[in-house]
């Protein structure tokens, strides 16, 4: 039998829903091809005021699912940090897997990456080598630098990694893993998601904007100024309540202001559900991921607001601006409201399952050395 051909112990590390949606495809992928498939859940997933996301990793067929606490609403990052470094390094004690699968920029797969790296776990990381506005960008590099394989969404992001001296062996462009949900059916209609969430508009437009940690001081002044925009435009809007940053509480003072007849707020969604949602929206506004990556891919207008994104995608679907710009979002707003794109595949097709196995079922993954040295 070769190295490949083994049954292996899997274990994905997810702390956000956005990141369990990246995840999601690739841990039914490697179910589904015999291997042994656990989730360790954390973050904003097991925090009742963001909608207790973890149900959604529950549900997986077949998978293994251990929660953890890891902070309370008030914690900063870097207290949230330290209490996720001390459970994973407990949990992997117990349960020691053949490979830790993370995902991007948030400070639970940083925890986790220090803790492979350290005790030289195989670790791989998802989405690696972006670039964006945000403190985010170095949490992501530093995961890089920790992680023993980098499973990337394009060629840009590839060649970023090698610039920060990574083995080409290691680098592998796999695509945006939630790209494969959103290319596929979702099981739902669009009448299914308006009677289970309630949502009472035939055409709307979808809203989500979180907080950037490095602009709290300003973070509430851009969010009214958003959702003023939007009351002003007439619309209606199903908004989804931002993640668990610091500053997250300023966002959701605004939005418990909004008028109940033309937007409809919820903490979250399930992921088919969303998908379902977001296809059949006017536009997506906010600056969220999903703007930027889903949305071109589907040809979705996108308004994306402020700095979080920055530089993530060159996508002609998408459109950049100042939270304050009033009157140019009132004009995007109109101009783009029920448009569509050609859809924009710079971060794939909607394949990285098939990729991400053939990676993991090569022989050359699992000899790829757990201590790293700079390449050249």
């Amino acid at each position: 039998m070769s190295i490949a051909s083994a049954k292996r112990k899997i274990l994905f590390v997810t702390g956000t829903r956005a990141d369990f949606g990246k995840l999601k495809p690739l841990a039914l992928g490697a179910s589904a091809a015999g291997h042994e498939v656990s989730f360790f859940v954390t973050g904003m997933h097991v925090l009742p005021e963001y909608g207790l996301t973890k149900l959604e990793v529950h549900r997986l067929p077949g998978v293994q699912v251990t929660e953890f606490v890891n902070q309370r609403a008030t914690d900063p990052q870097d207290i949230t940090f330290a209490k996720t470094v001390t459970g994973f390094s407990d949990y992997l004690r117990i349960e020691p897997p053949d490979l830790v699968v993370i995902h991007g920029d948030r400070v639970e797969a940083m925890a986790a990456a220090l803790v492979c790296a350290t005790n030289y776990i195989r670790s791989a990381h998802i989405e690696g080598g972006e670039v964006s506005g945000t403190i985010d960008e170095a949490f992501r590099h530093c995961n890089t630098k920790l992680a023993t394989a980098h499973l990337v969404s394009s060629d840009d992001a590839a060649k970023r990694i090698l610039g920060m001296g990574e083995s080409p062996e290691s680098v592998f462009v796999i695509g945006s893993p939630e790209l494969d949900l959103h290319n596929a059916e979702s099981g739902v209609d669009i009448a299914e998601v308006k009677t289970r969430y309630e949502i009472p508009f035939d055409e709307y437009g979808v809203a989500i904007f979180h907080s950037v940690t490095s602009e709290q001081d300003s973070i509430q002044a851009q969010a009214r100024t958003l959702f003023e925009a939007l009351k002003a435009s007439g619309r209606a809007f199903v908004v989804i309540q931002p993640n668990n940053d610091p500053g997250s509480n300023l966002i959701l003072d605004v939005i418990r202001t909004l008028p109940a007849d033309r937007f409809r707020v919820l903490p979250s969604m399930r992921f088919t559900h969303f998908s379902e949602l977001l296809k059949n929206a006017a536009l997506i506004i906010g600056n969220s991921s999903v703007g930027v990556r889903e949305a071109p891919f589907l040809g979705i207008p996108s308004i994306d607001i402020g700095t979080r994104q920055t530089n993530r995608s060159r996508a002609p679907s998408i459109s950049s601006l100042d939270a304050h710009e009033t009157q140019l979002l009132s004009h995007l707003i109109d101009s783009h409201w029920g448009g569509r794109f050609a859809p924009d595949t710079g971060f794939g097709h909607g394949r990285s399952v098939d990729k991400f196995l053939g990676v993991i079922e090569d022989d050359s993954f699992w000899n790829l050395p757990l201590q790293k040295n700079f390449s050249e």
